[in-house]
């Protein structure tokens, strides 16, 4: 089976290293299937789940902030602002930013920042996302 090196990497440490057979994750410019041969690529990602499926048949499932691509031949490289691994993330604090977000937006006054809430509520959105497709993958 054919498989393509992926390294998920943030600011804060190196969170996976390891060969793949396919990588799926939403990049900016739209949904986006990795698998060994893909032209080369840089493009940007957006926030939500980053999905690894390893040559044991077993899927990995990672959350990302967003970042950048770069596909190379035989390697892909995450560069993502921050990345977990999915079943890491607090599905009660993700719950509650959002529900934090969702009321900032609803009270806006004069001096509220629009966009930082607008950017946290879409964060929100998309750590629940990933533990959304954890779910579905262990069912």
């Amino acid at each position: 089976m054919a498989t393509i090196h992926c390294d998920i990497v943030s600011a804060e440490t190196a969170i996976f290293s390891g060969e793949v057979t396919s990588i799926s994750l939403r990049g900016t410019i739209g949904e986006l299937g990795i698998h060994p041969g893909h032209a080369p690529l840089l493009t940007g990602i957006a926030p939500g789940a980053v999905q690894l499926a390893l040559p044991d048949g077993q899927n990995e499932v990672f959350f990302a902030s967003g970042g950048f691509l770069e596909i190379q031949p035989g390697v892909v490289t995450i560069l993502a602002d921050m990345a977990q691994r999915a079943e890491d993330i607090d599905e009660a604090a993700a719950e509650s930013a959002r529900q934090n977000a969702e009321r900032a937006l609803a009270e806006s006054a004069a001096e509220f920042d629009f966009s930082l809430a607008a950017a946290q509520l879409a964060e929100a959105h998309a750590r629940l996302r990933t533990i959304e497709e954890l779910k579905k993958r262990h069912h």
